[in-house]
């Protein structure tokens, strides 16, 4: 039981957690079926994939550089050689992080719900091979990537690259834990359900969703996915995932062939 709960605990999280509006009004009914069959397994155990402090302890949220009437965050600016475009960055700990999702345009990247529009409010949603600046012969779904241990630049400008599994922890720990770091990263407007939250550290997650291997967006306003670097197997890579419905920031594996946000970090 407990390893066929190991096998579709990716599945869960990502249904549960980072694709609520797809498992609202498709899935319900089977994952409650399966939580029934597993309801040993379905209470707060995050499979290893939330990111917690070292000691298994929440250190909750820390103080940010950002309130409602002061901005003192250590903002810079980017700017990408390949199509002149700019981005504000921002400090947070020893990292630099882009402030806004890249939209550098590539093959195997696109704007959701297909407008144009939408990549000038959100960016680009990458597939995982083209995140990593692969093509999906090389790197797409069921194919085993086998990348070089140290920064993976991608789809990143010059200077920066795609930050891996681990550094996308040491920003949670950065900013508190795992439990409350979508509070400080996510944007002060534009998720649903009273999803709003501080951005207490400029980092400004927007909830744009994500694409299906079908072709299909989903998610607008509800949830807020990133790729990482940092790949598990032919068919799975590790994101980064915030949600309307909670404050927690979540360490996830997402199949490759969804197409998600990117923000690059500084080498």
């Amino acid at each position: 039981m407990a390893n066929l709960f190991s096998r579709l605990s990716p599945w869960m999280g990502i249904f549960l957690n980072c694709h609520p509006g797809r498992s609202r009004r498709r899935l319900i009914g089977s994952i409650a079926l399966l939580c029934a069959a597993l309801i040993a397994a379905c209470g707060d155990d995050d499979g290893g994939f939330a990111t917690r402090p070292s000691d298994g302890s929440p250190s909750g949220p820390k103080i940010g550089c950002k309130t409602e009437t002061e901005d003192s965050c250590e903002y810079g600016e980017l700017a990408d050689d390949r199509d002149g475009q700019t981005y504000r960055t921002v400090k947070i700990g020893d990292q630099v992080w882009m402030a806004e999702n890249l939209n550098f345009k590539t093959d195997s990247s696109f704007c959701f719900d297909n407008k144009e529009s939408s990549c000038v409010k959100y960016g680009r949603l990458y597939k995982w091979a083209a995140a990593v600046g692969e093509s999906e012969s090389e790197c797409g779904y069921e194919k085993s990537c086998s990348l070089p241990s140290e920064d993976i630049q991608g789809v990143c400008p010059s200077g920066w690259h795609l930050p891996s599994r681990a550094e996308w922890e040491t920003l949670v720990t950065a900013v508190g834990d795992s439990l409350t770091a979508g509070k400080m990263l996510k944007s002060t407007s534009g998720w649903n359900s009273r999803g709003n939250s501080t951005d207490a550290f400029g980092f400004s997650a927007l909830p744009v969703g994500d694409r299906f291997n079908d072709g299909n967006f989903s998610g607008e306003g509800y949830s807020a996915n990133f790729w990482s670097s940092t790949e598990n197997d032919s068919y799975y890579s590790y994101s980064m995932c915030f949600s309307h419905n909670h404050g927690k920031a979540e360490v996830r594996l997402l199949g490759k062939y969804y197409a998600m946000s990117v923000r690059c970090v500084k080498d």
